[in-house]
């Protein structure tokens, strides 16, 4: 009752292939570099992320620094009067 019910797959026609001549491959001078590039790629993200998050905590504490030297002038010429 609450199964879908699914459309016919048609068959498709098949055709025989004749095997052509093939060659054999060329090995290559160095190895492929193709394995590490999502190494490569992790490390390139991790970096990014971490100069980033640097970056931020730099901004931040120097925008601290500033607002407590503000204060501070702010507070000691208020006592002086």
């Amino acid at each position: 009752m609450f199964r879908p019910k699914l459309p016919d797959i048609p068959t498709l026609p098949t055709t025989h292939v004749a095997p052509q001549q093939t060659q054999a491959p060329v090995p290559s001078a160095g190895g492929s570099l193709t394995p590490y590039a999502g190494a490569v790629a992790a490390v390139v993200v991790v970096g990014v992320v971490l100069t980033a998050l640097l970056a931020a905590v730099a901004i931040s504490a120097v925008s601290v620094a500033i607002a407590a030297v503000v204060l501070r002038s702010l507070l000691n010429g208020a006592t002086r009067r």
